[in-house]
């Protein structure tokens, strides 16, 4: 693909080299991205995507942890990294005349760390107290069980973190092998966004990753079956009651995901959203409340969530479903569908001020979908969407109430989610 402002090449091994140039900006983001997160790991290795993140900044056979946090804070630059249940990513930020710094910080991170025994034990524990500090924070939690409970037999069920049992059981081993499966020449794409020049910063990236051995073709992923229309409830002794409320949605490459996000939107995407004018505006009940759509490569899931007071929650949670079936039966109106085209679009393009925002929408599609949606692409597709196509895509997403509930807080019964669908 070639456009002025994107280009895409593929190396004779598989890796995807995407970048995009911005020149009104001075600075450059560049992103390596790779297919394996935790949906591809087992039950013996849960953790061990994000375990691997984490250990890539403790020290490589050039520079050691501290020369890599120092490198890039020394010219004013960034040095992240992130892990997802389908990928992890590796980024940095620069200005423009700090990409080669970047460059080579990043890849030395990537292809020479030692993963030494010592470092992986410290990170352990590091990582323990991560998922324990998690394990204390009920709004957060909260998504991590309902997602177990939509797919309790499935990868993408289980939280990115892993457990502490898991981690405790992963090896040296254990990082070697999973990386020689998964970081792959053909699993893995190299995205930069900013002041670039497209042929001088691929041909720098080319030669570095031209050395990754083409691999086996892949193993296929297995989707979910559908989410199970389960309640859950820990209890717990805490001042309110976290809901999440959910069903099955759409997967990032469906034609309909248009529909979902304008959906999305009007029921819970913002402050004059019907869910938050109607709990938290006019009867006060949360003061958070939302909705979010989560589109993996080949599945999806949607979500509402609320905290409320243990003595409100069954009100809450009649009101979300409410909400639901007014969609259901009478769709959006024409002003909520403009406003929601036009707020999207302005989200899009405030974001396209933020080169690492651009770098992370190349290098995302690219890795999913094997191709780069432009912004223009999203904008032509949110403004193709009609008032007939939401109301159909809610119910689609919500037809027989198949919801999936979770809570967590001090409820002395489990709840039955058959009382409120009535």
């Amino acid at each position: 693909m070639h456009t002025n402002d994107f280009v895409k090449i593929q190396l004779d091994n598989g890796v995807r080299i995407v970048t995009e140039k911005v020149p009104v900006v001075r600075s450059v983001a560049l992103g390596i991205w790779v297919g394996a997160g935790s949906r591809h790991e087992n039950e013996k290795i849960a953790g061990i995507s994000h375990f691997i993140e984490h250990l890539m900044f403790k020290g490589t056979e050039n520079r050691s942890a501290s020369d890599i946090a120092e490198a890039l804070d020394a010219v004013g630059g960034q040095l992240n990294a992130f892990t997802t249940k389908e990928f992890t990513c590796y980024y940095a930020k620069i200005l423009d005349e700090h990409f080669d710094l970047a460059l080579d910080v990043l890849s030395d991170m990537f292809f020479n760390s030692t993963f030494t025994e010592k470092a992986i034990e410290k990170e352990r524990g590091v990582i323990e107290e991560e998922i324990k500090m998690y394990e204390d924070t009920p709004d957060e939690l909260i998504h991590d069980l309902f997602v177990q409970t939509a797919w309790p037999d499935h990868p993408l069920g289980k939280p990115i973190l892993g457990t502490v049992n898991s981690l405790e059981a992963i090896t040296r081993n254990d990082i070697i092998n999973y990386m020689d499966k998964h970081y792959t020449a053909n699993n893995i794409v190299v995205a930069v966004a900013g002041n670039i020049d497209h042929q001088t910063v691929q041909n720098k990236i080319a030669r570095i990753f031209a050395k990754i051995k083409p691999a086996k073709k892949p193993e296929g992923l297995v989707p979910p079956r559908s989410t199970h229309a389960d309640t859950s409830n820990i209890s717990r002794d805490t001042g309110q009651v976290q809901i999440c409320l959910g069903t099955a949605g759409l997967p990032q490459g469906d034609e309909r995901i248009y529909s979902v996000y304008i959906l999305n939107n009007v029921l819970g995407g913002g402050l004059s959203s019907r869910l938050v004018q109607s709990i938290r505006e006019e009867r006060g009940l949360a003061y958070s409340v939302y909705s979010y759509h989560s589109a993996f490569c080949d599945t999806g899931l949607f979500t509402f969530y609320a905290g409320t007071s243990p003595a409100k929650y069954d009100e809450v949670i009649r009101l979300l479903i409410k909400e639901v079936s007014d969609i259901m039966e009478n769709g959006i109106t024409e002003r909520e569908l403009r406003r929601t085209q036009e707020q999207i679009k302005g989200n899009l393009y405030l974001g396209l001020e933020s080169v690492s925002s651009r770098m992370t929408r190349i290098g995302r599609t690219e890795l999913c979908l094997n191709r780069i949606i432009t912004p223009e692409e999203v904008v032509k597709r949110i403004s193709a969407v009609t008032l007939e196509d939401v109301k159909s895509i809610a119910n689609t997403l919500f037809n027989n109430y198949h919801f999936t509930l979770s809570t967590i807080g001090p409820l002395e019964k489990p709840v039955n989610l058959h009382n409120f669908l009535r």
